[in-house]
């Protein structure tokens, strides 16, 4: 479980201080996949960045299975590697690997052998229904299948927590679908947390919950689900 409380952040524009998050608190279950909602400048990018350990310089307390959140920059990157999964609107992939490349970079990263990499990878992808294109590089996959890829990156290290962007602003409706039934059904097989910002209904009905924000405050929280 995730939880945060108390969370400001202010940004300095010349003589104005603007407070971009406002006091904002809220509980995250393990496995749970929330949309974050809320018009542009509310502050959604901002507290998926601070959540994500991208962005640091913020005030209040937040703590990830009951461990606070470090203020060391050398302990943030470490968690950030071995804790937290990223999945963005651009899918971010590297376009001289291959998909099992891809998708085995955070392991290569935390100094797994090549061949767990591989097996590990390999799992993934045809979890995610891309087997037959693991040795396929992102510009030889469509948006939906660069999509998945970036999923299976995002969990191959089984993550406690993984922060999405957008992740779902590029895709037609149909490859959309996919996406989020995937994203949803893996997180709760694997226990793993998803914080979606979004601003595609599709995604948001599909969540367990949504929280919306605005102007840097959370407004309300709607079930999807109750378990």
């Amino acid at each position: 479980m995730i939880k945060f409380s108390g969370i400001r952040k202010h940004y300095q524009m010349g003589h104005q201080t603007v407070e971009a998050l406002s006091d904002v608190a809220g509980e995250i279950r393990t496995g749970e996949m929330v949309a974050l909602c809320g018009p542009s400048g509310s502050g959604k990018s901002t507290l998926l960045n601070i959540l994500g350990l991208l962005d640091m310089d913020y005030q209040g307390e937040i703590t990830l299975s009951g461990n606070a959140y470090p203020k060391d920059p050398r302990q943030a990157a470490l968690l950030r590697r071995t804790q937290l999964g990223f999945v963005f609107q651009k899918f971010n992939l590297v376009p001289v690997m291959s998909a099992w490349e891809n998708i085995a970079y955070p392991l290569m990263l935390n100094g797994y052998s090549l061949a767990e990499q591989k097996q590990r990878a390999e799992e993934l992808l045809d979890r995610v229904g891309l087997l037959d294109l693991k040795d396929h590089r992102p510009d030889n996959l469509s948006g939906g299948q660069q999509q998945r890829v970036a999923i299976a990156r995002a969990l191959v290290h089984k993550p406690q927590l993984v922060i999405a962007d957008e992740p779902t602003a590029s895709l037609d409706s149909q490859t959309a679908t996919t996406v989020i039934d995937l994203m949803k059904s893996l997180g709760h097989e694997m226990g793993t947390t998803f914080i979606v910002a979004t601003h595609d209904p599709r995604m948001a009905t599909q969540c367990d919950r949504t929280i919306e924000l605005v102007d840097g405050m959370i407004q309300t929280e709607v079930m999807q689900w109750a378990s």
